[in-house]
């Protein structure tokens, strides 16, 4: 099933409109803009049967401990996924495909796999946006346990999580807040915002204008969104597109503290235009 990136757009709209969001589609629909011909289908039932291995291998009814045990047994054990600490920064970590493929990833497209494959087993695992190293959260009342499926699916309390992360920032506090769970909204953004990290790292104008252009569909109010796209198109020479976007973004934030530096820009790429008889 051959897909045009015009179709992959509109695919990732569609699914946006759906409620609740199906996070596997909408990951795949990511996906089929670096691979216009991605057929999603196997890879839905990959995850089908990934989640009947963990279903087979829970003795008796669903509980916590005896799902995350299964989960941990199937996905990184006998699967060997895991994270790509060697390649962090490669695209392909992102595209839930890929992670499927490959069986590499970073920790929030992981966390997708293994969100997916929970839910369809019949056990619910949340996502939770911990600062710099997104985790899972069993969906379960009382309970209060994270998973970190980048590290085999290890397990931690809250207190393991306030004390890494006070590791990680030189002593600071963590909000409370960054360990409840987030919507699939959210998920999709930080997939989005961490490829958005990669492509600009490598320079990359085609994937930071597609990316981009994804996150305007997901959240049409991202100003720093609107702005960065309007950038790549110019520097791939669209220039009317290019000035649509950074003409919206000054009237929308005509304060902004890079608002002179975008203004300087926009006079350059008119200045660049050819004239017209």
């Amino acid at each position: 099933m051959a897909s045009s990136p015009t179709a992959a757009r509109a695919r990732f709209a569609a699914l946006l409109a759906r409620e609740p969001i199906p996070l596997d589609e909408a990951a795949l629909a990511i996906a089929a803009e670096e691979y216009p011909a991605l057929d999603p289908e196997p890879y839905l039932e990959r995850l089908d049967a990934l989640a009947a291995r963990v279903r087979r291998a829970v003795p008796g009814p669903l509980r916590p401990a005896s799902t995350l045990r299964a989960l941990r047994e199937v996905l990184a054990e006998e699967e060997g996924f895991r994270g790509n600490a060697e390649d962090y920064q490669d695209p392909r970590n992102s595209f839930l495909n890929d992670v499927l493929d490959r069986k590499l990833g970073i920790p929030i497209s992981l966390t997708v796999v293994w969100m997916e494959v929970a839910r369809r087993a019949g056990s619910g695992l949340l996502g939770v946006g911990f600062p710099g190293h997104f985790l899972a959260k069993i969906a379960s009342p009382g309970v209060e346990v994270f998973v970190d499926p980048f590290n085999g699916g290890d397990l931690l309390g809250p207190d393991e999580c306030l004390a890494r992360f006070r590791t990680r920032s030189g002593g600071r506090e963590l909000d409370p807040r960054h360990l409840e769970p987030v919507s699939t909204r959210q998920i999709l953004a930080r997939m989005l915002q961490n490829l958005r990290h990669v492509y600009a790292g490598r320079r990359d104008d085609v994937g930071t204008f597609w990316v981009t252009d994804r996150l305007l569909v997901l959240a049409p109010g991202m100003l720093d969104a609107l702005r960065d796209r309007g950038l790549a198109a110019a520097r791939l020479g669209a220039l009317p597109a290019a000035e649509r976007d950074l003409e919206a973004y000054l009237a929308r934030a005509p304060d902004a503290a890079d608002g002179p530096a975008v203004r300087e820009a926009l006079a350059r790429f008119r200045a660049r235009r050819p004239l017209q008889n």
